[in-house]
């Protein structure tokens, strides 16, 4: 319970007590039908009772986070938990999930904190949970409508975490619940499953199935909403202070009217922040003929996130020297995608991005080497001017499947249903005297959201304009 002592007023005598308990109409529970999310999640349950035959799983959702004294973060429930359950956005903050092994399956049952009756002084009393300061929060019977499994309330948890049987838990969700499990005296091997537990989900998230896959379509449509709204004020912003707030506040109004909200902290970054690769203060001036670069993506009330870059000219039109830079970062982008498809290696797609990039510096003369060399292993003197990766997997996170070998990941075959980003970029410092003066101060990125396919690949985010001609296109009729 947060500390609100000097806030709350709430009366304590006996005649409010029972005034606010009485006069309510009874309760009804709206109609629940099964939820979509549900039916892909009841899948990947079963999926993962096979890799834990007689093993308990135990995945939190996680608490509400602190942003300061009294108040805290949006609630976000573990993308774990959200895979396995189909609970996103309207999750209840400390659910968990108990997969519980039964003759030679699991029962799949969700505890979480049921709402209080209007006669307990949790309804007026308590600002956390309480119905009077949240709102309606539903029903055990709601829930196990919705999700298709079993629910209860969340102080049965500890009574159904008997010792005896093998356990292993989502360490970083929730430290309550991990001690909890950690209390049952476990072995040091099945302690250690713990992190293989997380390591089988992050490959399992690799394959997107078709409801996750129609997801990200909608993330990505809702971003490009939030990109167009960024294309029209752009013409208020240039010679505007803080008019990286401006961007920023745009794409997150559109976040919040088409989904959940932000799939991470946009970066808008103008002029020369464009180099600074996570700038994500968002309080510079931007000037007439700088080049923006935004990093955004909405996420979904699923939790399901698009992540998508785009480098703008405010004036609505490239410098010679923002072109060139522009349209070496799109070719190091395209010839990426071509090669796209089941088979080849994860690592292929960066490498290959990396080829047109040590290209492109060395027939600037900005490498003290050829393109070959610089390629060489023990050499990437072009890496000083894109020194992050290529590609990551993307999902319920933006850097998705964390927790996956890198066998599986960076070294792993590429295969049809995997969704992740292509996204070269070029940014050249300021302060760096090994490039022309012209160049100085010009970052570029260009990020795109890729599905395999069965024969090779679709870019999710290509109607968001990346072409030259295409941004000119799309930014000079706002202006």
């Amino acid at each position: 319970m947060a500390d609100n002592e000097n806030r709350s007023t709430t009366p304590e005598s006996d005649a409010f007590r029972q005034h606010i308990s009485t006069g309510w109409a009874d309760r009804l529970d709206a109609p629940a039908v099964l939820r979509d999310s549900a039916r892909a999640a009841a899948a990947r349950r079963a999926l993962l009772a096979t890799e834990f035959a007689g093993i308990r799983l135990v995945v939190p959702a996680g608490q509400s986070k602190q942003r300061s004294n009294d108040t805290d973060y949006l609630f976000r429930a573990h993308s774990d938990f959200a895979y396995l359950t189909g609970w996103g956005s309207d999750c209840e903050p400390g659910a968990v999930l108990v997969l519980e092994p039964v003759d030679g399956s699991h029962d799949s049952t969700v505890y979480f904190r049921e709402p209080a009756g209007r006669d307990q002084e949790e309804f007026y009393a308590n600002p956390a949970i309480g119905e009077f300061w949240v709102g309606p929060r539903p029903s055990a019977a709601t829930v196990s409508q919705e999700l298709g499994l079993a629910a209860a309330h969340i102080d049965g948890l500890e009574a159904a975490l008997t010792a005896g049987v093998p356990t292993v838990v989502i360490r970083e969700a929730d430290e309550r619940v991990t001690a909890l499990v950690d209390g049952l005296e476990r072995p040091d091997a099945e302690g250690a499953r713990d992190a293989e537990l997380a390591r089988v989900l992050s490959e399992m998230r690799l394959i997107k199935d078709a409801y996750e896959i129609d997801q990200m379509r909608r993330a990505v449509a809702a971003t490009h909403l939030g990109f167009s709204d960024i294309a029209r004020v752009l013409p208020a912003i240039g010679g505007q202070t803080r008019g990286e707030r401006i961007i920023e506040g745009a794409f997150a109004t559109r976040a919040r009217l088409e989904g959940n909200g932000l799939g991470y902290n946009t970066i808008a970054a103008a002029g020369t922040h464009a180099c600074i690769l996570h700038w994500e203060r968002n309080d510079g001036d931007v000037a007439a003929h700088d080049l923006v670069l935004i990093d955004a993506g909405v996420e979904l009330e699923s939790y399901y996130t698009a992540d998508i870059t785009r480098t703008l000219p405010v004036s609505g039109t490239f410098t010679a020297a923002q072109r060139r830079v522009y349209e070496a970062v799109l070719e190091a982008a395209d010839a990426a995608f071509a090669i796209v498809k089941p088979g080849i290696t994860f690592a292929d797609v960066h490498q290959t991005a990396m080829a047109v990039i040590a290209q492109k510096t060395a027939e600037w003369g900005v490498l003290p080497v050829t393109a070959e060399e610089s390629l060489a292993p023990e050499n990437q003197h072009h890496r000083r001017y894109m020194v992050h990766g290529t590609s990551h997997h993307l999902g319920l996170d933006v850097h998705d499947c964390a927790h996956a070998r890198r066998s599986m990941y960076q070294e792993g075959v590429v295969t049809e249903g995997m969704i992740f980003t292509i996204e070269p970029g070029l940014y050249f410092q300021p302060d760096d005297l090994t490039v022309p003066e012209e160049l100085r101060g010009i970052g570029v990125r260009i990020e795109d959201d890729i599905l395999v396919t069965a024969t090779g690949a679709e870019n999710l985010s290509v109607a968001i304009p990346r072409t030259v001609a295409e941004v000119e296109a799309w930014i000079k009729p706002t202006r």
